[in-house]
C-alpha cells in the first residue's frame, strides 16, 4: 500500500513543485491542503498536466482547527506532512504584523496538535534562511546563532522552528526544519511557476514580469551595502532542488535514519549572487534587459546572507543541480507560458 502524504499549501509555490516531484520520483500517495488566499486551483490542473496524475485536494485554512481534525479524521492512515502553507511577504509582513502572527502560528499548532491526536509521526517544516537576522559572518551554518529577526515573517518562521523543536520532546514526532535560503525558477517544463495571486515581491518574478510587460519597472532596494556592487546579495536556489531536498528529508525520518527528534537543515546554492548580478544573469537569458531603477533600502531586508550546505550534502545526500542559468532560464519560460493564457 501507498504511504499516504500530506502537502499543506500545495497549490502554492514551492508546495506545487514538491507535489511534481513526489509523484514522479516516488510511490507515494499524495494529499493537497490549501486555502487560496494567494494561490489558485488551477495549480492542481498544472500538476496534471506535467505527471499525469490527479491530486486529492481540500480547500480549507489550518486556522480553522474543526476543519483539520476533519480531515485528519478522513485520512487516519497518513504517514507524514510536509508544511509549506504560511504567509510570506516581507513587506506585507512589517505593513500587517498581527495577520502573520495569527495565521502562521496559529496553524502550525493546529496541524502539529492533529499529527499527535492521530499519530502522524513525520513532520517536514517549510522554514527560511530570514530566521539568521543579519548575521555578522557569512557563510551561515546550522548552527550561526540567530539574530533578532529583521520582519514580523522571520520571526514567524523563528517562533515556529521553537514550537516544533519544544513539542517533539513529548511524543513520539520526529521533524525537520528546511531552512530555504532564495527559492527561485520554475518546473523546468515551464508548465509551472510562481503564480501568486497578490503582485509578487521576490525578485526573479518581479524581473520576469517586468520583461514581458505587466509592470512597468521594478525598483533594486539599495546601492550602498557593503556587497561587491552595492546591491543586497542573496543565495538562490533552484524550486526542484528545494522540492527534491524535502522528498530526501522525508525518507530520511521514514527510514528511521535520523538520530534526533529534531534536526535543521540549510538549503541553498553556497554562493551569494547580488540583485544586480541577478539581473545580468537574466538578461543573459533572456537577451532583453528589464526596466528597472536603484532605489533606497526597504524595511525588513539584510545586507548579505548566503549558505553552508554541507550538512545537507553529508546527512541528507542532497546538492542542487541547477545553477542562476537554469533559474532564470525556467522563470522565464513560465513567464511566457503565462502570457499564453
Amino acid at each position: 500500500m501507498k504511504k499516504k502524504i500530506l502537502v499543506t499549501g500545495g497549490c502554492g509555490y514551492i508546495g506545487s513543485h514538491t507535489i511534481i516531484e513526489l509523484l514522479t520520483q516516488t510511490n507515494f500517495e499524495v494529499l493537497s491542503i490549501d486555502n487560496l488566499s494567494n494561490s489558485s486551483a488551477t495549480t492542481l490542473q498544472r500538476i496534471q498536466q506535467i505527471t499525469g496524475q490527479t491530486v486529492a485536494h481540500q480547500t480549507l485554512d489550518l486556522c480553522d482547527k474543526v476543519a483539520v481534525d476533519n480531515f485528519f479524521q478522513q485520512y487516519p492512515d497518513l504517514q507524514g506532512v510536509i508544511h509549506f502553507a504560511a504567509l510570506k511577504s516581507v513587506p506585507e509582513s512589517v505593513a500587517n504584523p498581527l495577520l502573520y502572527y495569527e495565521n502562521n502560528i496559529n496553524s502550525l499548532a493546529n496541524l502539529l496538535a492533529c499529527c499527535e491526536e492521530y499519530k502522524v509521526n513525520h513532520f517536514i517544516f517549510s522554514s527560511s534562511c530570514s530566521v539568521y537576522g543579519s548575521v555578522q559572518q557569512l557563510p551561515v551554518t546550522e548552527n550561526t546563532p540567530l539574530q533578532k529577526a529583521e520582519s514580523p515573517y522571520a520571526y514567524t518562521k523563528q517562533i515556529g522552528e521553537e514550537m516544533i523543536k519544544d513539542f517533539v520532546r513529548n511524543n513520539q514526532i520526529q521533524a525537520i526544519a528546511l531552512r530555504y535560503f532564495n527559492p527561485v525558477g520554475a518546473h523546468i517544463s515551464g508548465l509551472n511557476g510562481e503564480d501568486p495571486i497578490n503582485p509578487p515581491t521576490n525578485l526573479v518574478p518581479v524581473i520576469t514580469r517586468t520583461a514581458i510587460g505587466l509592470q512597468e519597472k521594478f525598483t533594486v532596494f539599495g546601492s550602498d551595502y557593503p556587497t561587491r556592487d552595492g546591491s543586497a546579495l542573496r543565495d538562490y536556489v533552484h524550486v526542484t532542488d528545494i522540492a527534491h531536498a524535502h522528498i530526501l528529508a522525508l525518507n530520511y525520518l521514514l527510514n528511521h535514519q535520523n538520530t534526533t527528534n529534531f534536526d535543521i537543515f540549510n538549503l541553498g546554492s553556497g554562493k551569494g549572487v547580488t540583485v544586480l548580478e541577478a539581473i545580468e544573469a537574466f538578461v543573459a537569458v533572456a537577451k532583453l534587459t528589464p526596466n528597472y531603477q536603484i532605489g533606497s533600502r526597504r524595511a525588513g531586508d539584510i545586507a548579505a546572507i548566503y549558505s553552508d550546505t554541507s550538512k545537507s550534502e553529508k546527512i541528507l545526500g542532497w546538492t542542487p543541480k541547477l545553477g542562476i542559468k537554469e533559474m532564470m532560464e525556467s522563470a522565464w519560460k513560465w513567464q511566457q507560458e503565462c502570457a499564453k493564457k
